[in-house]
C-alpha cells in the first residue's frame, strides 16, 4: 500500500503532518512533507487524534467541464483550453464532516474529483516542469448549488458556500494514470459516477501548466481536475461517497445549514 499523509489534530488542538500505519496510528513528522518533513518520535494513536483535510491550501483552483461526456451532460461542449474558478479555502471539510445543505439553494449536487496537491512554488511552468510540481494526489468533491450556477453569471457563489470542498481523507505521492473514480450515493453499490481518470479533456500536468500562467501556485494548494459524467442532486440526510483507485474514499453526509 502506498504511503498516506494525513493531516490531524491531537485531543489538545494542536495540529500535525504525518504519516498513516496500518494500524491507524499516526508517525507525525516535523514539517509538511512537501517541505522535506521528517519523521519524529511522535505517535498519535487513533482515539487521540482527529482527521482534518490533508493540506491547508491557500487557494484551490479547479476546473469545469474537463471530461467530455460531463460537458455533454451540462449542455455545453469541452472548452478549448481550461475553463478555472476558483474556491475558497473556507469551503473545505474533511472526510465524515457534514456537507451544510444552505437555505439560498433548492439543488445541490455532487461532484466527484481527482485533488492534485502542489508541492513547490510553481509560476509559468511549462508542461513537463508541471509534472514536478505535482506533490501527490487526494480526493474531492466539487459540490455546487447548481441552481444558483444556473442563475448567477458567474460560479462564485455556487461553488463556495462553506462546506462545498470536502477533501481527503489523505494524500498519495503516486496515482495509476489509468485508476477509476466513482462516486456512491447512499447504500447503493452501483456508481453513480464512473470513469478513469485518463478521460480528462486535459491531464493533470497541462492544467497546472496552465494555471500556472495565470496565478502562482504554493506548496499545499490544490487543483480540482474537472467531474465526469452522472453529477446529480443531493438531500438532506444523503451519504456521499468518492473513491478513486489507489487513493481511498471521502466520505459525507448532508445535512441543514
Amino acid at each position: 500500500m502506498a504511503q498516506r499523509y494525513v493531516r490531524v489534530q491531537n485531543l489538545e488542538g494542536k495540529i500535525y503532518y504525518g504519516l498513516l500505519q496500518l494500524s491507524l496510528n499516526v508517525q507525525v513528522l516535523d514539517a509538511p512533507p512537501w517541505l522535506q518533513g521528517k519523521p519524529t518520535d511522535l505517535i498519535l494513536e487513533p482515539e487521540n487524534y482527529e482527521i482534518l483535510t490533508p493540506c491547508s491550501p491557500s487557494k484551490v483552483v479547479a476546473v469545469g467541464k474537463n471530461y467530455t461526456d460531463h460537458a455533454a451532460e451540462m449542455g455545453s461542449t469541452v472548452p478549448k483550453e481550461p475553463l478555472i474558478f476558483l474556491k475558497p479555502s473556507t469551503s473545505l471539510i474533511a472526510t465524515e464532516t457534514e456537507i451544510m445543505y444552505p437555505p439560498q439553494s433548492q439543488r445541490v449536487d455532487y461532484e466527484g474529483e481527482l485533488a492534485l496537491v502542489i508541492g513547490d512554488r510553481t509560476c509559468d511552468c511549462t508542461i513537463e516542469e508541471a509534472q514536478t510540481k505535482i506533490w501527490g494526489y487526494t480526493i474531492a468533491n466539487d459540490v455546487t448549488a447548481r441552481d444558483l450556477q444556473q442563475k448567477d453569471s458567474q460560479w462564485t457563489r455556487a461553488k463556495g458556500f462553506d462546506t462545498f470542498c470536502p477533501l481527503g481523507p489523505w494524500i498519495v505521492r503516486e496515482l495509476n494514470p489509468g485508476a477509476r473514480l466513482q462516486t456512491f450515493l447512499n447504500e447503493d453499490t452501483i456508481p453513480v459516477q464512473s470513469a478513469g481518470i485518463d478521460q480528462m479533456v486535459f491531464p493533470p500536468d497541462a492544467l497546472v501548466s496552465y494555471i500556472s500562467q495565470v496565478m502562482t501556485l504554493l506548496p499545499g494548494d490544490v487543483v480540482l481536475t474537472g467531474t465526469p459524467m452522472g453529477v446529480g442532486p443531493l438531500h438532506l440526510g444523503d451519504r456521499i461517497r468518492v473513491e478513486i483507485e489507489g487513493i481511498g474514499r471521502l466520505e459525507n453526509k448532508v445535512a441543514r445549514r
